[in-house]
């Protein structure tokens, strides 16, 4: 499944008010536990990076100018 954003917020809004069910539009999904609720969150978070792209890394390198 491919999530949004708003699939995002409503499992973010239903954490913080401590409830266990959620509503996608026509679909209502209750989670057992609150765990499980966080990990569908990750998944989603997850899901919504990797769809962004990849993403690009800096590394800096310094030396402080005394020999190696």
């Amino acid at each position: 499944m491919s999530f949004t954003k708003q699939h995002l917020d409503v499992i973010e809004k239903a954490i913080a008010r401590g409830e266990k069910t959620v509503r996608f539009g026509d679909r209502t999904v209750e989670y057992r536990t609150i765990n499980e609720l966080l990990q569908a969150r990750e998944e989603i978070r997850t899901s919504l990076l990797n769809a962004a792209g990849p993403r690009s890394r800096v590394v800096r390198l310094y030396h402080g100018g005394k020999g190696l």
